[in-house]
């Protein structure tokens, strides 16, 4: 098979993993933080966080191409700064799989924090140990089997993302074409074949990496 074949599934495997160390990371922070301070309008933020798991994906793409196309302001900073415009690019399908995978990591993240002793935090506090030092030695191993599988969820998902990217980065054969909108384009020529090919990999990667989070469940239980 060449390379135009394997295209999408090399760029669809980069942007879920970038999109998923962000996510990871944004996750742990705003999880740690919702959950251990007092915010002012905390449930609009938390509602905001998790709207992108119900709004529909052509919601998402028009909302990005508003906060990042050519005549938005973010996007004229972006182009001055770097010379080029985000959308119709691989950093436009990675901010697209970012927005859809971040509420199921921030949602793990906040639930594997809230699950925590608050006795354990608090005498770490009375011990002298600085917030970071919390996060890092006893919150983050506390709550290590929710935000492994909140990862592997938001990795999962933005494998899968198509609805956002297809408006926002487009379908463009070696720079931007995915693996969800391959599918699209080979059952709109015909190409049953190769739409089956694409398909049957999204299904194994998607089994395995559920079946991780289930093993991980478990094994912990």
């Amino acid at each position: 098979m060449d390379q135009q074949f394997w295209f999408p599934i090399q760029l669809s495997l980069w942007v879920a993993s970038i999109a998923a160390i962000i996510v990871f990371v944004l996750g742990i922070l705003l999880g740690r933080l919702f959950v251990s301070e007092r915010i002012k309008g905390k449930l609009i933020w938390e509602t905001l966080f998790i709207l992108p798991l119900v709004l529909p994906p052509s919601v998402i793409g028009f909302l990005l191409i508003m906060i990042f196309g050519a005549n938005s302001a973010a996007g004229r900073l972006v182009e001055n700064v770097f010379g080029f415009s985000v959308m119709f690019t691989p950093m436009a399908a990675i901010l697209a799989a970012i927005v859809v995978a971040f509420p199921l990591m921030f949602q793990s993240a906040k639930m594997g924090f809230f699950s925590i002793d608050k006795d354990i935090v608090g005498a770490a506090r009375i011990d002298g140990a600085s917030e970071w030092g919390i996060l890092r030695n006893i919150m983050i191993p506390l709550a290590g089997k929710a935000l492994i599988t909140g990862g592997i969820l938001s990795f999962t998902r933005a494998l899968g993302e198509f609805g956002a990217t297809l408006m926002f980065a487009g379908n463009i054969p070696g720079k931007t074409q995915t693996i969800p909108t391959a599918i699209y384009v080979a059952l709109e020529t015909g190409d049953t074949k190769l739409a089956f090919i694409y398909v049957l990999f999204s299904i194994s990667a998607a089994f395995i990496l559920l079946g991780l989070t289930n093993v991980l469940n478990k094994r912990y239980n």
